[in-house]
């Protein structure tokens, strides 16, 4: 993380924003006191497409069958 002072901050932008760009925190400050940070914004999110796991689950012939462990419950 780097603390850059204001008037350096506006000096150098382009510098920073590289900077930002490949990962680093900017922090600039005035009067000794953060006021800005210069971060990269992380890339969103891909959206979920229905239907795209068909064909990859499969259930049991026998999943709805009772269960012998229950068989005394279910009387």
């Amino acid at each position: 993380m780097h603390h850059i002072d204001l008037h350096e901050a506006k000096q150098h932008l382009a510098d920073f924003i590289d900077m930002a760009l490949g990962g680093e925190e900017i922090v600039i400050t005035q009067d000794e006191k953060p006021v800005l940070t210069l971060i990269r914004v992380a890339a969103p999110k891909a959206r979920r497409k229905a239907g795209s796991a068909k064909g990859l689950i499969t259930m049991a012939s026998d999943f709805d069958a009772p269960l012998e462990d229950f068989r005394a419950y279910m009387q």
